[in-house]
């Protein structure tokens, strides 16, 4: 039985993921506390929550990225942790090391282990030195001024990166000499708008690889174990959409290799608390990508696969409790997917969608979770991230839970604004997905996933009818009396 430190916990985040954590952390007893921007008032997080604490900023996202506002929040409500979840202010060391002076627990790991393996450049270097696989690359910071003559020695095709953040921003692949000066101008330029920090790193690109990553959990004594990987495959943009686990591509000697690499990874950092190291894999050999130091999006498959509560995992270790369990503790049952509900439109290039809620009905059933931060009424805007919903399958092997994938996005309905649900539904029949043998780069190889069929004629017609319909000239014409019948008064024979 876990002995508090702290009664109760502030949750800076929202959506999908505030509402996930406030379950947890009301399940364990405990307060839960949530901060919102006004646009999120009808949300579910802040209507379950204990205390609800509106944020304000010059836009959405600057209020929840106010770290002493935050705080602020945090001393008022008698918060004793605050949990970031994922994105905003979860990966920034100097708010965690703020949490932490204003005496309180940050859920996550160390300030110095985010500044360590939070940046990918220090975070490459650091895995490098410690004997771990890492692709062949170029460091800007190493001497700016011959960057893009060590860059055009990597060899192509090459990888651009910012060092700091992810999610795809900043990235870009480039395939021969001649436009690499100005895809680093552009990168850097990106980097700086979404991070604040323009420092780039080029890596040797590997054509069609798979993505593996790997949950570690770590104590304050050091104990590290990893829950198994991952697969975040297929991607659009370089971020995520569908993740699974067990990967379809491993072997078990892989599997263990690669999961142990992580773990080892996390040793030599020191790491405490939830994280996930990257890799790229192809042809039987991974290289480190880099290490989330935070909670991810895909958490939920782990633990549908491990049983193991990955919110409670980090509330105890912030708490000061060690693990209590061993590598050979973990293991995995059955298979799990999840899928991201995006609001956007896949076959015009992802654009972003808004609308309001107008109706919502998520699917249920065995084998069927869904973590959802939305109720009918609320809005949706282009001011934050266009996911909404994340639908985790779990069956007895990959096919029971791609057949239950079928079942539930078949049932899922969000009406208001445009989503990619028909998308994944598509996605998951794909015989190329159904074989597992994607990479991230299936989706640009099959456009057609993301092509959506026209309408049958008939049906066509139908919709055309019911629209017009809807404007007043075409229902003042419909319901008009011709002048002849008007005449005739009210004549009955």
């Amino acid at each position: 039985m876990t002995s508090w430190p702290f009664n109760t916990v502030l949750i800076a985040n929202r959506g999908e993921i505030a509402l996930r954590i406030l379950r947890t952390v009301q399940a364990l007893g405990l307060r839960a506390v949530v901060v919102h921007h006004a646009l999120d008032r009808l949300s579910p997080a802040v209507a379950h929550a204990d205390q609800a604490i509106e944020l304000r900023g010059s836009t959405p996202v600057a209020a929840y990225l106010d770290g002493d506002a935050i705080i602020d929040a945090a001393r008022s409500s008698g918060a004793g942790a605050i949990h970031p979840g994922y994105g905003f202010l979860s990966e920034n060391a100097a708010f965690a090391r703020k949490v932490v002076a204003a005496g309180l627990r940050f859920i996550g790991p160390t300030p110095d282990a985010i500044d360590l393996m939070g940046d990918k450049v220090r975070a490459r270097a650091f895995v490098a030195k410690a004997g771990f696989p890492v692709a062949p690359s170029a460091i800007e910071d190493d001497d700016p001024s011959s960057f893009e003559h060590r860059a055009l020695a990597v060899g192509f095709p090459l990888l651009i990166k910012p060092a700091a953040g992810g999610g795809g921003k900043g990235m870009r692949i480039v395939r021969e000499a001649g436009p690499l000066a100005g895809e680093i101008e552009r990168a850097r330029s990106e980097a700086q708008r979404y991070f604040g920090d323009g420092r780039l790193y080029v890596e040797r690109y590997i054509e069609s690889p798979r993505h593996i990553e790997v949950q570690v959990l770590g104590d304050d004594t050091g104990h590290v174990v990893h829950l198994f990987e991952r697969e975040c495959s297929v991607q659009r943009r370089f971020q995520k959409i569908v993740e699974e686990s067990p990967s379809p591509a491993l072997d078990d000697a892989t599997r263990h290799r690669i999961c142990e690499v992580a773990a080892g990874i996390a040793r030599s950092a020191g790491y405490r608390n939830a994280g996930t190291v990257e890799f790229i894999y192809g042809q039987g050999e991974f290289y480190f990508l880099e290490m989330n130091t935070r909670l991810q999006v895909e958490h939920p498959v782990t633990e549908q696969v491990t049983g193991i509560d990955l919110v409670r995992e980090q509330l105890r270790i912030a708490a000061g409790e060690p693990l209590g369990y061993a590598q050979t503790d973990v293991r995995v049952t059955g298979h799990a997917i999840e899928y991201r509900i995006y609001a956007e439109d896949p076959a015009r290039g992802y654009t972003p969608t808004t609308g309001p809620v107008l109706s919502l009905r998520p699917p249920s059933g065995e084998g069927v979770r869904v973590d959802m931060g939305l109720s009918c009424g609320q809005d949706v805007t282009a001011a934050f991230d266009p996911m909404l919903a994340k639908l985790i399958v779990s069956g007895r092997d990959r096919r029971e839970a791609l057949a239950r994938a079928d079942a539930a996005l078949s049932q899922f309905v969000l009406l208001g604004c445009r989503t990619n649900i028909d998308f994944l539904r598509r996605l998951s029949r794909h015989p190329v997905f159904v074989a597992g043998d994607v990479h991230t780069g299936f989706l640009d190889a099959h456009p057609e996933v993301a092509a959506e069929a026209p309408p049958p004629p008939a049906t066509l017609r139908r919709l055309l009818a019911a629209a017009a319909l809807q404007t007043r000239p075409m229902r003042d014409a419909a319901d008009a009396v011709p002048s002849l019948h008007a005449a005739m008064g009210g004549w009955r024979n």
